[in-house]
């Protein structure tokens, strides 16, 4: 299959030649990569220069076209017409050998996938102990797999107000487990929401779909938000195989407040994409958890070194919080 690699990078060209780097070494290489730089100065563009790549063509973008969804808007208007999947990447990624493999192939073994994501593999420990395991409350438990559970996790599920769904897919009131729920076991699963920075769709979806620029600069759930709309129409899946590293570039991140404010609005942004009319009890599970995720928040002051982050963000949920009960995003 032909196909396309856009890449979106603001102020990383580091970590972006290590990415190019390992796309050089992959079993099947892109037809075109597409590098559509939001940086404000020339180094990404000079260290593009300075190790040139097969099949790449960069673009600095101006001013009006910053920003995630901006930037893959822009790449997708400007892939090779003959491509027939088209394929993102996080510029602070770093791929396994045979990650494009077995993308490809995933679309060949299920022709009705939109849509294909990758596999972040080196976040999470994870240990395979069988379908028969009983998980403690602490642990999180999936298809034979069980990870440590995160403590907010933790107390939803002594409340009650965990999500009801699997992972990669959004319950009701929201407030789901990602697809970093799934375990490392070299399988196919299908999903509805996909990691827009590993991720991958057939061309013809952009007939149809584009990244909604409600999501400005940075973009949190961006990739939530346009997954949704896509799975609504076919089938998306995430492929377990496909694997890649994840190592969290530090520039070009909004601050801990503002961080803080863009979870919630657009959480709840995200939650009626899914639940456009959600039923009261729906409701109260998605303010009871946003409410106790912001006072978990608030506590990491007291028992965490990075103290000021966590006050920050959480005075930014706050006020994310308080801010929908006056003026909702549409």
């Amino acid at each position: 299959m032909k196909f396309s690699l856009i890449i979106c990078t603001y102020m990383r060209p580091k970590p972006l030649l290590q990415l190019l780097q390992s796309v050089r070494e992959q079993s099947v290489y892109p037809d075109e990569i597409l590098i559509v730089d939001g940086s404000t100065d020339r180094e990404t563009e000079q260290i593009v220069t300075d190790n040139p790549f097969q099949n790449l063509k960069y673009s600095l973008v101006p001013k009006e076209h910053r920003g995630l969804t901006k930037q893959r808007n822009f790449g997708i208007v400007r892939v090779d017409s003959n491509a027939e999947v088209v394929c993102f990447l996080d510029d602070d990624t770093v791929l396994e050998k045979g990650y494009f493999e077995q993308l490809l192939n995933t679309y060949q073994v299920y022709p009705d996938a939109l849509g294909v994501g990758g596999y972040i593999h080196n976040e999470t420990k994870w240990e395979c102990v069988g379908v028969n395991y009983q998980p403690k409350i602490n642990e999180f438990f999936f298809d034979g797999w069980k990870r440590k559970d995160g403590s907010r996790f933790i107390l939803r599920k002594k409340l009650g107000i965990d999500s009801d769904c699997a992972p990669g897919f959004s319950s009701l009131f929201s407030h789901g487990r990602s697809v970093g729920f799934l375990p490392p076991s070299d399988k196919t699963y299908e999903v509805e929401q996909l990691m827009g920075g590993v991720s991958s769709f057939r061309k013809i979806v952009f007939e149809t779909f584009q990244f909604s620029t409600y999501f400005e600069g940075y973009g949190l759930y961006e990739d939530a938000d346009f997954s949704l709309r896509v799975a609504k129409r076919g089938k998306l899946y995430l492929n377990t195989a496909a694997q890649l590293n994840h190592y969290h570039g530090d520039s070009g991140r909004p601050n801990q407040y503002q961080y803080g404010k863009m979870v919630v609005i657009n959480g709840w942004y995200v939650w009626r994409v899914k639940n456009p009319k959600p039923v009261w009890k729906d409701q109260l599970k998605w303010h009871s958890i946003t409410i106790l995720l912001i006072i978990i928040r608030f506590s990491n002051i007291f028992n965490t070194i990075k103290r000021n982050e966590a006050f920050t963000e959480a005075l930014g949920r706050t006020v994310g919080w308080w801010s929908l009960m006056i003026s909702k995003p549409k």
